[in-house]
């Protein structure tokens, strides 16, 4: 698994961190019980501080993705269809209310959205 993480993303750096792995995770690229790179060894290779990756982990953590096993180092668990269902309406709903935003902003109709899904929907479904 390769991290790369931006100072100009405008995203915390933590949080891209996290969102990375998150992601690899939910592609299989980490596999359960997999263990993470050590804290310092990610920040040591990232060149960012060991604080910022340590809130990285704690956040996946909090979150139910990995666990910490002291002594050991940090584990991917298993994955939690209810936690990966959440997550991804969680990412769906920021998604949608940036699109709804700039939508109103260009006055473009909630009707003109919707027929923009549901084109986006069918297209996506033929490849």
């Amino acid at each position: 698994m390769k991290i790369v993480v931006s100072n100009r993303s405008g995203v915390p750096i933590y949080e891209q961190i996290k969102e990375q792995i998150k992601a690899a995770i939910f592609s299989g690229e980490l596999s359960e019980d997999e263990m993470l790179p050590s804290i310092r060894g990610l920040a040591r290779d990232l060149k960012i501080s060991v604080i910022t990756t340590t809130r990285a982990y704690a956040d996946l953590e909090q979150e139910g993705f990995i666990t910490n096993v002291q002594g050991k180092g940090c584990f991917v668990l298993p994955r939690n269809s209810e936690l990966a269902r959440e997550n991804a309406l969680h990412k769906i709903e920021s998604n949608l209310s940036a699109a709804i935003v700039t939508a109103k902003a260009e006055e473009i109709s909630k009707k003109e959205v919707a027929e923009l899904l549901e084109m986006l929907w069918e297209d996506s479904h033929h490849e």
